[in-house]
């Protein structure tokens, strides 16, 4: 009985206050929709961020004094330094390029990509180095700090900053997406007390009459949490449904060119799956934190 009250009372209250409770639905559907994105964005940051560190690689460049008397490596401190990296926690593999392929290498490129000046390629230009993939890529600063000046090392190629300017792209859209969900949550908060107010305000001889008849505070006031509650849910149903209208038409279509050379990992429909059920959280607290502190501090029947 007491169960059907509170249901009548919490869709009466919808009805009664529908122009209210179809905006609060709408800003916190878009504040948890921001907050999704961000979250999508994430986790498509640490997949790919992954992808990366699996195929990055760095290059410790031999000197010319040691790439001309030992251009195959074949003897120290070539060789040494080569046997060092290998036996270095989280190395996978290490390859030696001699200058004569390192040369060949860049001719065949500049004769691809501007056939005119690859005949001004000399050799000279090259050295011999030691190309280093990792098992381990946390290990990666260690063993560039260790060895990049080892004897015989005159230069290294960390190609890790090229990811930290990748990456330092898709945290500045997380951060957007986060700071646009931040300020449109204050919205939401702030119409949720409205909303809250003037349901207990058009109910307020309802609620009197029941407090002298003995209900308690809390009995009372829980339609209108509940209320919250429902348009909330209901805000965090049309932001999941957003999102994987999002994931279908933005960023599958958007993003399929760097998909396909998996520059970026695919967001996926369990990356939205993931997310949903901590939207509809969010939204639930959201809105029955403010609606509670509302009631607590305004409404006093």
């Amino acid at each position: 009985m007491r169960a059907n009250f509170i249901i009548r009372e919490v869709l009466n209250g919808l009805r009664r206050n529908i122009t209210m409770t179809v905006a609060m639905v709408l800003t916190t559907a878009i504040t948890l929709g921001m907050l999704g994105g961000g979250m999508l964005v994430i986790q498509m940051a640490d997949k790919s961020q992954k992808i990366f560190l699996d195929r990055v690689e760095m290059q410790f460049f031999i000197n010319d004094a040691v790439t001309k008397a030992d251009p195959n490596c074949l003897s120290a401190p070539c060789t040494t330094l080569r046997t060092s990296l290998e036996a270095e926690p989280g190395v996978g593999s290490v390859t030696f390029i001699s200058q004569d392929q390192a040369f060949r290498t860049a001719k065949a490129a500049w004769e691809k990509d501007s056939p005119e000046l690859a005949d001004f390629i000399r050799k000279e230009a090259y050295q011999g180095a030691l190309r280093v993939r990792m098992d381990d890529p946390s290990r990666f600063g260690d063993v560039l700090d260790k060895f990049s000046r080892a004897e015989g090392v005159d230069g290294v190629l960390d190609q890790r900053d090229l990811v930290k300017r990748i990456f330092s792209v898709l945290d500045g859209a997380r951060n957007a997406a986060f700071a646009i969900a931040a300020v449109l949550a204050v919205a939401a908060i702030l119409l949720i007390v409205n909303t809250v107010q003037i349901a207990a305000y058009t109910r307020k001889t309802e609620v009197s009459i029941m407090r002298l008849v003995g209900a308690t505070r809390w009995y009372t006031q829980l339609p209108f949490l509940l209320e919250a509650v429902v348009a909330a849910v209901v805000g965090a149903l049309l932001a999941i449904g957003g999102l994987f209208l999002a994931k279908i038409f933005f960023f599958d279509k958007a993003l399929e060119d760097l998909y396909g050379v998996n520059i970026l990992a695919r967001i996926t429909t369990a990356d939205v799956w993931f997310v949903s059920p901590w939207l509809v959280l969010s939204g639930i607290l959201l809105a029955g934190l403010t609606a509670y502190g509302t009631l607590r501090v305004y409404v006093r029947e």
